[in-house]
């Protein structure tokens, strides 16, 4: 009862408690990227090369479905942090098991759809032969985890929201590094080829969100429901099921410009394609290293929204702007300092490190024109409103294919970079435009508890 009590008590925002917040979310988010190279490594040292492209395409699947399906974790914080404003220990489990029953559903409909969505996937990418049956081994074997990988989205999303980062950022990392240790004793010592890869991941799924289960259980107890009814009231689900539809079309924008950005530098040849994947991952090194402050202030959001406490509000918004600024800004001086021996980490070709070196400008300005927009996203998840969030994305996408209908026939692959910087400001001018609907919910009791 007592971890209960103290898991209630809203601490002083001092920088030093937002920076306790955001530090950790940014570690954890930082090794998300990681784990696909790790992966691609280890295959990437047996003989036969289509392993490579079998688990490149089996794991963009993957990746693609479980990105579709982020909102979980987004939404769920949201939810739990507003629950522990309001400080009802009911509401709080139940911000866990809703989004929990949505994950199982949805996980378990990939398990049923497996065998269409595998082949609508590979149809899409048409890999060559080898490489599409290694990429079917892989899928038949990690789809099991689906449901699992889904909860976990949600475990960790609740324990964000709650306040108990340590619990989350462990059973992150802990998964990660799970994942890379089977690898190597299936791959490499059991010689299992890429079905080892595939149950390494199946396997890291598994124990993550058991894990993650079990620290749930820990924290709370669901005793707490009066009653099923309770778990299934209309009004608060059908809110939970808007802002999650939300969500999942801004994501749906999202991958539409990613996907259409590789499509049209793949027309300027591979030295070209080369130099935009090594700046693409410089973006979203940049972005998930944002995204760790933004998940920062919105967990503190959405514990001023449920408590109703502007004053709280106000001093994460004040936090977030400086912080993020320090990140910005030292992002910036860094490239521009740094440029030569980062493009040399990523690659020892001449003609691909002029290339990323003529384009390098573009990076340079991404972190100034999108990191206002990624920190007001967390503040709008954080809230759970989530309408701002898709109307800017769409917008964005908008600005985005018009942007390159009209820069790429002029300037080639610079007028992309272009437009996808036009795209990330675009992001962040609608989002801004929509910043007073998050001050109104300080005056509308009903919206300030996320109904």
């Amino acid at each position: 009862m007592d971890k209960k009590k103290h898991s209630l008590k809203a601490p002083v925002m001092t920088h030093r408690a937002f920076l306790a917040l955001a530090i950790p979310l940014i570690f954890s988010a930082m090794t998300t990227p990681l784990i696909g190279a790790v992966d691609t490594a280890i295959v990437g040292h047996l003989q036969d090369p289509a392993l490579i492209g079998g688990v490149a395409v089996g794991a963009l699947i993957f990746n693609t479905m479980y990105w579709l399906f982020g909102f979980l974790r987004v939404s769920t914080s949201g939810f739990s942090a507003q629950a522990l404003g309001r400080k009802k220990e009911d509401d709080i489990m139940l911000a866990f098991v809703r989004p929990f029953l949505l994950a199982m559903f949805v996980g378990l409909s990939f398990i049923l759809l497996q065998h269409p969505i595998k082949s609508a996937s590979l149809l899409i990418i048409s890999p060559p032969e080898h490489v599409g049956l290694f990429a079917e081994q892989y899928v038949a074997i990690r789809i099991w985890g689906a449901p699992f990988a889904l909860i976990s989205y949600v475990v960790i999303g609740w324990l964000m929201g709650i306040g108990r980062i340590r619990g989350a950022v462990t059973i992150q990392i802990g998964t990660n590094l799970l994942n890379v240790a089977l690898d190597f004793l299936f791959v490499y010592w059991m010689q299992w080829g890429i079905g080892g890869v595939a149950a390494a991941s199946l396997i890291a799924e598994v124990t993550g969100a058991v894990a993650g289960c079990l620290f749930v259980l820990r924290c709370y107890s669901f005793s707490v429901f009066s009653s099923l009814t309770q778990v299934l009231d209309k009004r608060p689900i059908l809110h939970m099921l808007t802002v999650n539809r939300d969500l999942f079309i801004r994501t749906i924008c999202l991958l539409t410009v990613l996907t259409t950005f590789t499509s049209i530098g793949a027309r300027f040849g591979e030295v070209s394609l080369a130099a935009n994947a090594i700046l693409l991952q410089l973006h979203y090194l940049m972005a998930y290293m944002f995204d760790g402050v933004a998940n920062a202030a919105s967990i503190v959001v959405g514990r001023s929204v449920g408590a109703r406490d502007r004053s709280l509000f106000e001093r994460v918004v004040r936090l977030d702007i400086v912080w993020s600024s320090v990140i910005c800004l030292w992002l910036v001086c860094t490239l521009g300092l740094m440029k030569e021996p980062i493009i040399a980490l990523f690659t020892s070709i001449p003609a691909v490190q002029a290339e990323t070196l003529q384009l390098f400008g573009w990076i340079m300005l991404f972190p100034i024109a999108g990191f206002w927009g990624l920190q007001l996203h967390g503040m709008f998840s954080g809230a759970t409103v989530a309408r701002p969030i898709r109307q800017s994305m769409i917008i964005a996408m908008l600005v985005f294919l018009i942007s390159c209908w009209l820069f790429v026939p002029l300037w080639g692959n610079n007028g992309l970079w272009l437009s996808f910087i036009v795209f990330t400001i675009a992001r962040s001018m609608t989002l801004h435009l929509s910043y007073p609907a998050l001050q109104r919910l300080f005056h509308d009791k009903e919206r300030s508890i996320g109904a």
